[in-house]
C-alpha cells in the first residue's frame, strides 16, 4: 500500500456538520502529538473548531466545538474562588474615599481610587482602614471585592440630583468624626473634582489634582493637560486620575455599613432641574456612555436607526460597515477609527475583528446580538443574545416603545 496520507472527504463533512452523532468524536483531535522524534508538538489542527456557520476558528477554551458550552461554565465556575476575608476591627486611622457610582454601580475610576486607598494604607504605620462614602441610590454588591472597609451611604432626597452643597455638609460631619489621615476622589467630571474642590476650600487644604503616581512622600501629577508631570510633597486631599492604582482583587473586604451621621440641612442656592436633553449622535464616539454599534450582520438600517434613537444611544459602527457607505466614517470604532470608553456597548452583528476588540477594550460592559456563537465578539461580551439582529432589535424597539408610554401615563 501506499504511505500517502489522503484526505478524507467524509470525516472532513462530519467535521462540519455539528448534528451529526460522530461530530464529537471527529473534532476531539489533540492539542499536541508525538513526532518521529519523540518530541512533544503542537498539532496545528487540533486548535481549533468549526462554528454554527461552518467557519473554522481558533478554540481559546481548550476544547472543541461540542465542548465550548460545557467548557466555559467550567471555566467561569473555576474562577469563583473564595477569596480570603480581610477584617479590620479597630483601625488607628481611616482613609477616606468618596466614589462617583454612576449609575448606582462602581466604576473602574472609582476601583482605581479604592486601589490607591489600599496602597497608602500599605505604606502607612499602623492598621488602616478604608472608608467609602457613596450618595444616592446604590445598586452596588461588590463593595467587599472592591476594597471598602466601612461603608457610608447617604441616599436621602436631600442628597439627590445635583446637590453640593448637602453633600459638602455631610463631608464636613465625616471630617469630625472620623479626622482620616487622606481624603481621595475621583478627579472626573461626575461630581468627584467638584467636590473635593469644595472641601478643599472648607478645610484650607492645597489638594492635588490629576494625581497618578501617590505614595506617602511625594505626588505625581499631570499638568498642562498631560503634556508634562509635576511632583509635590503628598497632600492630605487627592484628586486622583485614572489608572493610578491597581483595583483590589486578592481580598474580600468586610464593608461593614455604618450609620448615617446627623447633617443639618444646608441652604440650597442651586436649583437642580433636570438633564438637559441632548441628540446622542451629537455626542463623541470617545464621551459617548452608551453606544449601539452596527457589524455586518445588520440589514434593517431604518429599523437600527430607529432603535438607537429610543434607546438613546450613540451610532457606532465597525470598519466593513463604513467601507461599504452605510455609516460616516467619524463614527467606525476601533484601532483603526475611535477607541470607545462607553458603560455600555451594544455590538449587533459584529464578529470582532482584532482592531475592533482594541478599540473597545476599556468599556465597562459589552452586549453582543449575533448568530455565530463562536465568535469572538460573543466570547469577550459580558451578556450575548444569540440570534436573529432583525428581531432582537424590532423586540428592543417594542419593550422601548412600552417603556416611553408608560412614562408619559404616570407623568399625565
Amino acid at each position: 500500500m501506499s504511505d500517502l496520507i489522503r484526505r478524507d472527504p467524509r470525516a472532513e463533512w462530519i467535521a462540519r456538520n455539528r448534528l451529526h452523532p460522530l461530530h464529537a468524536a471527529m473534532t476531539a483531535a489533540t492539542g499536541e502529538v508525538r513526532g518521529p522524534s519523540g518530541l512533544l508538538r503542537k498539532n496545528p489542527h487540533g486548535v481549533g473548531f468549526i462554528g454554527p456557520n461552518g467557519i473554522k476558528r481558533i478554540d481559546r477554551l481548550g476544547g472543541s466545538a461540542a465542548a465550548v458550552g460545557g467548557r466555559r461554565g467550567a471555566a467561569k465556575a473555576a474562577q469563583v474562588v473564595e477569596l480570603p476575608l480581610h477584617v479590620v476591627d479597630a483601625p488607628d486611622f481611616y482613609v477616606v474615599t468618596v466614589l462617583d457610582i454612576v449609575g448606582g454601580r462602581l466604576g473602574s475610576h472609582d476601583k482605581d481610587v479604592l486601589g490607591q486607598a489600599h496602597k497608602l494604607i500599605r505604606d502607612s504605620e499602623g492598621s488602616g482602614a478604608v472608608l467609602a462614602v457613596v450618595f444616592g441610590e446604590s445598586k452596588e454588591e461588590g463593595f467587599g471585592l472592591a476594597g471598602v472597609d466601612r461603608l457610608l451611604q447617604l441616599d436621602g432626597s436631600e442628597y439627590e440630583g445635583y446637590s453640593p452643597e448637602q453633600r459638602l455638609a455631610a463631608l464636613v460631619e465625616v471630617e469630625r468624626n472620623f479626622a482620616p489621615r487622606y481624603w481621595l476622589f475621583p478627579d472626573s467630571i461626575n461630581g468627584g473634582n467638584e467636590l473635593g474642590c469644595r472641601l478643599a476650600a472648607r478645610l484650607g487644604e492645597r489638594p492635588a489634582t490629576q494625581a497618578w503616581q501617590v505614595d506617602t512622600q511625594q505626588t505625581l501629577c499631570r499638568g498642562a493637560g498631560g503634556r508634562t508631570d509635576i511632583t509635590r510633597a503628598t497632600p492630605r486631599l487627592l484628586l486622583l486620575a485614572e489608572e493610578c492604582a491597581e483595583p483590589v482583587d486578592e481580598a474580600r473586604h468586610e464593608a461593614r455599613v455604618l450609620e448615617p451621621c446627623s447633617v443639618a440641612q444646608s441652604l440650597v442656592r442651586i436649583q437642580d432641574r433636570g438633564q438637559v436633553a441632548v441628540d446622542p449622535n451629537a455626542i463623541p464616539l470617545a464621551e459617548a456612555e452608551f453606544i449601539l454599534s452596527a457589524g455586518n450582520g445588520i440589514r434593517d438600517w431604518d429599523q437600527f436607526h430607529q432603535a438607537a434613537e429610543l434607546l438613546g444611544a450613540t451610532e457606532g459602527a465597525s470598519r466593513v460597515v463604513v467601507d461599504d457607505g452605510f455609516m460616516p466614517r467619524p463614527r467606525q470604532v476601533g484601532a483603526s477609527g475611535t477607541w470607545v470608553t462607553a458603560r455600555v456597548y451594544l455590538a449587533v452583528g459584529i464578529s470582532g475583528a482584532i482592531q475592533h476588540m482594541q478599540g473597545i477594550g476599556q468599556c465597562d460592559k459589552v452586549v453582543a446580538i449575533n448568530l455565530d456563537a463562536g465568535c469572538d465578539m460573543v466570547k469577550r461580551a459580558d451578556l450575548s443574545v444569540i440570534g436573529d439582529s432583525h428581531a432582537v432589535l424590532q423586540h428592543l424597539i417594542e419593550l422601548a416603545q412600552d417603556y416611553r408610554l408608560g412614562a408619559a401615563e404616570n407623568a399625565a
